[in-house]
């Protein structure tokens, strides 16, 4: 019999290394695409929640039809660990051979991947549903995904003022310091919510909460929201107004969302219905589904994380690091 190759465990520095961000912009793109199309094979999303912990991990997996690994992902928030000195999140993925099922590759990636793909997908819903040019962006929290956001924001549109608000007003400063040099943008930390929501062209929510933070009457003609945090069925950014005032409602993927996005709020509190979603963001990248009609709609996407993003960004390192199936 063929010996298997031995499983690679890859670390961290070597996944930043090898992975950037244009490749995942491209990839998690493609993969909303596929989904789409009906290519994607994906089990239900895993949630446990460790409340005496602040703690949460999510387990996603996917295989694209045609590739060569398929790959699952464990991803943690842990948010008392600031207190401790330690990360909030961290993680690894599992990449496995599609034809033989055996296990390739372990990368440690400690949350990089999950953070990269991520702010990847809010690029790729910025790209196809916020307006050409943006005059302010706002971002409701400042965390290390705040920054992913933001610098893969900066890749598919030009930024000229910022606003980052967080409950902590030092954090928020020091987000908006820290993207202002590497940026080049003018990012200032706002006082609340609604300053930095009002008069917004752009507004990407990036926080843990489980009670709304963000109000329908404070945006701005023609604006879009990103909904990136709401990715449990206890958590929620956006009040149900939003939703319901705007003109176009978008989903990285419906069915996940009526269970765990801002979109099951909606639907729960009875101002949105399932026929009322515009579309997926995949089928608004292949063409089936317009989206921005108007110059003054505004339009909201729903991104609770999908497993299809995941097994993108696991076959982008997978490529990038050279890993051939277990049996050759």
């Amino acid at each position: 019999m063929p010996e298997a190759t031995p499983l690679r465990i890859v670390p961290e520095a070597e996944l930043r290394a090898a992975v950037m961000q244009e490749m995942a912009i491209a990839a998690v793109e493609e993969a909303f695409a596929a989904l789409a199309r009906g290519e994607a094979r994906l089990p239900g999303v895993i949630n446990l929640d460790i409340p005496e912990a602040q703690g949460e991990i999510h387990v996603k997996g996917a295989h694209l039809r045609g590739a060569p690994f398929y790959a699952f992902k464990l991803a943690t928030g842990f948010y008392g660990n600031r207190l401790r000195g330690l990360p909030t999140g961290a993680g690894l993925f599992l990449v496995g051979d599609a034809a033989t099922g055996l296990p390739v590759a372990l990368l440690l990636d400690n949350g990089y991947l999950t953070e990269l793909r991520t702010g990847a997908a809010g690029a790729v819903a910025a790209s196809r549903l916020a307006r050409a040019e943006l005059h302010k962006v706002a971002v409701v929290g400042a965390g290390v995904q705040a920054r992913f956001q933001l610098r893969a924001l900066a890749a598919v549109r030009a930024l000229p003022r910022v606003e980052i608000w967080s409950r902590d007003p030092a954090r928020a400063a020091a987000c908006a310091a820290e993207m202002e040099r590497e940026l080049g943008v003018e990012a200032v930390a706002a006082p609340t919510v609604e300053a930095a929501v009002r008069d917004a062209d752009l507004v990407v929510t990036v926080t843990p909460s489980r009670a709304p933070l963000v109000r329908a009457e404070w945006l701005a003609a023609g604006a879009h929201v990103t909904a990136v945090g709401s990715d449990g069925p206890e958590k929620q950014e956006l009040d149900v107004g939003v939703l319901a005032r705007a003109d176009r409602v978008f989903v990285d993927h419906l069915e996940q969302c009526l269970r765990l996005g801002e979109l099951h709020h909606a639907v729960e509190a009875g101002v949105l219905s399932k026929a009322d979603v515009a579309g997926e963001l995949g089928e608004v990248i292949i063409g089936r589904v317009p989206g921005r009609t108007a110059e003054e709609q505004i339009t909201v996407c729903d991104l609770t994380g999908v497993g299809v993003q995941d097994a993108a960004i696991a076959a982008a390192a997978a490529r990038a690091l050279g890993l051939e199936p277990v049996v050759a």
